[in-house]
This record gives structure tokens, sequence and C-alpha cells, in this order.
């Protein structure tokens, strides 16, 4: 909100002048009426601690003084944001058909075959559109310069949909003087572009497709995001148990009988889809599901094995994939990545540890982590052991100064590091919904921002001019 002579930059002036004219007592209570509107919609998240048995649903930390993003800084980040989905599904397609990206080098093969990720199965399967991720959730951050990087890339069934949408609703209604002091692009019409994309990949080309959002069920950690989507698209919220097999086809049973489906949007892991191709002991998927797709029957959304393009280790290649594919040069950075199978990077990143964050390729949501600057010495060397036993499970990064943002405790502006998931929506098109979903450390120094983790979420404001 501020520059570094504490001036309120240009396109925050409106929210800091409403802002600055509310007293303490009227912020605190606009908080209370944002949190009650919350805890009576059920806007939840299931936060999972070490003591599993003992899950704590809780209304997600939401932080009403929104992050603003000026237009010409989107632009940027819109046309950066296009060019990496396009190089990542093409990257998808690749691998499971010519694989010409290894033929040429670019990406060793071992890194494709032993990937947790990698489906077999998919191998030589078309899929409609050629749309392998038909939602995508990109992870930037800002550094001190004010340049974007990417962080990582949520390719299978990425979250947080729902608390962008209905925080935008809730920040109308409550806070509609602080909403209506600037010009900010709607993401309403984004939901229309979500069902959209999902009814070009019917595979009959109904103009009616019957769409259906395969859930775990109530127990999921974002059980309450799949209820809204579902209800806001107006497509059937569904268990596994709900779809039955027959004849290479998927039907939904219903009041009247049974019904085809033309496309699922899944929320379910590959692993649980479908206990004939992969885990027999799965009781969430649909016996047979993945026969239907080979037949062509039906399309599923994202496809099946694309966690092969967001694991931490072929994140690193994706700047290689752009100049492959594309032809063009990365508009977004990654953040430097040193790649732990290498034995120069790995000897670099033993020694530097306590400046570095190490991930697990095959980890997300803030788990498997370690944020070297803050770490004890203890978790450094237990790193340290568990790199040099096993190189493969793990990328290191330079530890990034987030950018923060301001956020309001018991009416008062604290700084707090922020990040941004940025969701793609691909069809026939592939479009970026404007602003996304700001997530906010809420602990003091913190740079881990996921809801997983005990994050909160802000409002992104995009300008339209």
């Amino acid at each position: 909100m501020f520059d570094n002579n504490s001036t309120v930059r240009p396109h925050y002036e409106p929210i800091y002048r409403v802002l600055s004219r509310l007293k303490t007592y009227d912020l605190v209570s606009r908080q209370k009426a944002l949190d009650q509107r919350m805890m009576e919609e059920g806007i939840t998240f299931t936060l999972y601690t070490k003591e599993q048995n003992n899950p704590l649903e809780r209304t997600i930390p939401f932080d009403y003084v929104p992050r603003v993003i000026p237009r010409h800084e989107w632009d940027t980040v819109e046309k950066g944001l296009v060019q990496r989905v396009r190089a990542l599904n093409e990257f998808t397609r690749d691998i499971y058909h010519s694989q010409h990206i290894v033929k040429d080098g670019i990406i060793p093969r071992r890194m494709i075959l032993s990937n947790k990720y990698f489906r077999i199965e998919m191998m030589g399967l078309d899929v409609p559109q050629n749309a392998y991720m038909t939602t995508s959730g990109i992870d930037l951050i800002r550094d001190e310069n004010g340049r974007y990087f990417v962080l990582e890339d949520n390719l299978r069934s990425p979250s947080g949909f729902s608390y962008l949408y209905k925080g935008r609703t809730l920040m109308s209604e409550v806070f509609h003087d602080l909403y209506f002091s600037c010009a900010v692009r709607d993401v309403e019409q984004s939901l229309n572009i979500f069902l959209s994309s999902l009814k070009s990949l019917a595979p009959s080309g109904k103009r009616n497709p019957l769409i259906v959002l395969l859930t775990p069920g109530p127990y999921n950690s974002a059980y309450y995001e799949h209820t809204f989507l579902a209800q806001q698209m107006g497509i059937h919220l569904v268990e596994g148990r709900d779809l039955v097999y027959r004849d290479h086809k998927i039907y939904i049973r219903d009041l009247h009988g049974l019904r085809q489906v033309d496309v699922i949007y899944r929320r379910i892991d590959d692993d649980y889809l479908d206990p004939l191709a992969f885990n027999p002991d799965s009781i969430l998927g649909v016996p047979g599901l993945m026969n239907a797709y080979r037949a062509g029957n039906i399309a599923i959304a994202n496809a099946p094995g694309t966690g092969v393009a967001d694991d931490k280790a072929i994140y690193a290649y994706v700047p290689d994939m752009i100049r492959y594919y594309l032809g063009e040069e990365p508009v977004l950075n990654n953040v430097p990545t040193y790649i732990l199978s290498r034995k120069e990077d790995r000897e670099y990143a033993l020694d530097h540890l306590e400046q570095l964050v190490v991930k697990e390729t095959s980890l997300s949501g803030g788990y498997g982590m370690l944020i070297g600057p803050l770490a004890a010495p203890k978790e450094i060397a237990a790193f340290a052991d568990a790199i040099r036993a096993n190189p493969d499970r793990y990328i290191a990064q330079t530890t990034m100064k987030l950018s923060r943002a301001p956020v309001m405790l018991n009416g008062v502006m604290a700084p707090r590091h922020i990040d941004l998931r940025a969701f793609v929506l691909t069809g026939r098109d592939i479009r970026v919904i404007p602003g996304g979903l700001t997530r906010v450390a809420l602990t003091e120094g913190s740079l881990v921002v996921n809801s997983s983790q005990g994050g909160g979420v802000k409002d992104t404001w995009v300008l339209s001019h």
C-alpha cells in the first residue's frame, strides 16, 4: 500500500482514504460482521493437524483490506499465465504421445518415468480439445523490486475458487463503500467461462451436456468449495457411489433412472478415480471409469496424469518448455531452483541449506518443506540426511523476500507476507480469472501462506483502468 517513503501508492489511494475515515470501532465491527456472514454461510476449510483423527473445521481467515493490482501490471501477469499454461499443456500432451521433449534432450527421461504422477494408462490417449488442464492454479510471488515470479504450478485439482468468488460477494456487500471506491474488474462472469470450459470438453458435442462434480465427500477439506461450485454452475454434485459404469459409458442415478454423464469435473486424486485402473482399495471412485474414458464417451477435467507437469522438479524446466514448444521467452520467471538429483546442485544446496527453501517434489499445501532462514539446526540436519538418502525427492529454491500487504488486526493495520494464486481456465480458449486469490501468512514474519498451514486470504482487485 505504501512505497519506501511511506507514501500511499496511487492505486491504493481510494482504499486508504475510505479506511482512514473509519474509526477503530467501525473497523472491528465490520470484521465481526464479515466473520459472522462466513460462519452463517458455512465458508469453511478443514485444517488437519498432526492428530489426524481430530481435524478442525473453521472459517477461513478473511482479511478485508483488499490487494489492489494496477491494470498495466495485470496485463503482464495475464500474458505470462496464458503462455505458461499453453506450454504446460503441450508438455503433458507430448509426454503421453511422442515424447519429443525427451528425445531432444530437454528433459531427462527418468524424470518423467519415475514421476509418481506419470500415468502409463494415459499413453496414446487423446483428450477432448487437447485440454489436459481445464483448471490451473498458478502461485505467484512478487519480490522487493516489484517483479512477479512463479512459485509453483497446481494442475491436478487446484482449490480456492470458492473463496475468490465468495470473498468478492462479501466485500461488495459488507464493504460496499470500499468496493465502489475503485473501478474493479468483475469476477462473477468467470463462473460462466468456467462452465463453458467444461461444456466444451463434452465428447458428444452436445449443446447441453450433463456435467458432474465428483467429490470425495463431506469430510474433504475443500468440501465447501465443491458444493459452492456445483450450485453456482448448476451441475450435479456426486460421489463415486452415485455413478455407474455400463457399456463403456458412465451414468448418474437419479429419480428417473440412469442418465448418461458427459463431463466429470473431478476433485479427487488420480489414485482414487477408478479402482480397476489405479488404487484397487479406493471406494471414492467409479469402477470402469477409465474404460469409458478410453472409449471416448466421457471427459475428465483435469485429465488423469496432469500431475506429472506440476511436480516441483519438472517446474524447473517450464522456462525451457516455453522456449521449446512456443518459441518464446518466458514472460514470468521461475524462482531460481536447484535440482537436487544433480550432483553440483545438491552439493551447493547442502552447503547452504540455512539460506534456501527445500520442498519435497510430490507434496503440496506447505507440507514437506524446510525454510532454511527460519529453521532450527536440528531441522536443517534432518533435511540434509533426507536429501542425501533420496535426492530425487527434493528441490531447493532461493528464499525470496515475498512482498507484504497490510492486514487489519483489531482495527490496526499490520504488514504480512502474501502470494497470489491465479486461476486459468482452459477449454477451446485459455482465459485467466482477473484477480485470483491473495493468500496471507497471518503469523508475523512467516513466509507460509497455505490455508492448510493456518494462512488466510484477501480479495484481489484488478483495476479496469
